[in-house]
């Protein structure tokens, strides 16, 4: 950490890794000997042309994606997917199941019955303020797709495994949990992700899609709202976010390059998640708010005895340092996003924080 920054534990936009903080801020008047900024050169250029094939190719390594899926770069963020999903994919008569998490998939539900698509609400956290993922989940039959969160930000959840949907293809939005282990694309129709918590700035959405579901698309919807729309032109229909995809295209670099790929990456995000988990579960003065069989290695989420103490120790944190502990605006209390570019020094920074915070107030 430089003099000058803090720990951040931000939900989102969520902290980067400092070496591409570091080549954005060398390369940013002058990219790659154009004369240019990065943020002025064309999307026509060769010089983006680089960049955005680059982070196509190291996408697609890093999630071991074959030929049938396509890579895309979408502005509106994963909130534009929870309505593009079923205008793109459900067609009349057909019908989708949705697993309901929390917040987001919520909001996905609300955007397909906006469009008086069917939905099967197959399960649901909610008798228990979603504080776990369901199990045991009875699908329906026939149904296009299944689609699910697989981490939740504001309850600190997330799925351990996907779920058994007996071959319907899953759609998941993965905005907080993306890169962060690997995973069977396979099962996967489409996986989108707002690159601001795990891969990259705001402004930009990744969406991995299947080419049998990329054949699904009808043309009576409006062409901005299509995924073949994007494509058929490498995501540049229109002029896409080149700064974000750039940074994307950084972090994409990261993670392969300096830690190593997905196993690498999963390794070190158990480690943080577990000396933080740790520290809280033998702790009485400290709660962690998700049942532990669902906990999220993405968003620790806890409480304090009252709010008072939460208000102070968010306030005494970021004195020293350590910034975006506040809890969600909707639930309260505290909340640690520990994404894959936070080192593991920032989580020992906030566990000896932790300790000596409880041993003043508690």
């Amino acid at each position: 950490m430089t003099d000058n920054r803090i720990y951040n534990f931000n939900a989102g936009p969520a902290a980067l890794p400092l070496s591409v903080l570091e080549e954005i801020r060398d390369a940013f008047l002058d990219f790659k000997g154009s004369g240019m900024s990065i943020t002025e050169v064309s999307h026509r250029s060769k010089w983006f042309d680089e960049v955005i094939n680059d982070a196509v190719e190291r996408l697609k390594r890093i999630l071991n994606l074959d030929d049938r899926f396509t890579v895309l770069f979408l502005q509106g963020g994963a909130s534009m997917q929870f309505c593009m999903i079923p205008m793109n994919f459900l067609a009349a008569g057909g019908h989708a199941d949705y697993v309901n998490t929390g917040t987001w998939s919520t909001k996905a539900i609300k955007e397909a019955r906006i469009q008086g698509k069917k939905v099967d609400v197959v399960a649901s956290s909610e008798d228990k303020n979603f504080s776990y993922i369901p199990e045991n989940i009875t699908f329906s039959e026939g149904a296009v797709y299944t689609h699910i969160t697989s981490n939740n930000t504001i309850k600190g959840t997330q799925w351990a495994a996907f779920p058994d949907t007996g071959g319907t293809p899953l759609i998941a939005d993965m905005s907080s949990d993306i890169l962060s282990r690997p995973f069977d694309a396979d099962k996967f129709g489409l996986f989108y992700a707002g690159a601001q918590k795990n891969m990259g700035p705001a402004g930009v959405c990744v969406a991995v899609i299947r080419d049998d579901f990329l054949s699904m698309v009808p043309e009576g919807i409006p062409t901005m709202l299509k995924y073949s729309t994007f494509a058929a032109k490498n995501s540049m229909f229109n002029t896409p976010p080149c700064f974000a995809v750039y940074t994307v295209q950084l972090v994409l670099k990261w993670l392969e390059e300096d830690i190593g790929g997905l196993e690498k990456m999963a390794a070190r995000n158990r480690r943080k998640a577990e000396m933080l988990y740790g520290l809280i579960d033998a702790s009485d003065f400290y709660r962690g708010t998700a049942a532990r069989n669902s906990r999220s290695m993405m968003n620790v989420t806890f409480r304090l005895p009252t709010e008072d103490l939460e208000k102070a120790f968010v306030q005494d944190a970021l004195d020293n340092g350590l910034g975006g502990l506040k809890g969600h605006r909707s639930v309260g209390g505290c909340r640690a996003s520990i994404y894959n570019p936070t080192p593991m020094a920032a989580v020992e920074a906030l566990c000896d924080f932790m300790k000596t915070f409880e041993s003043k107030k508690g």
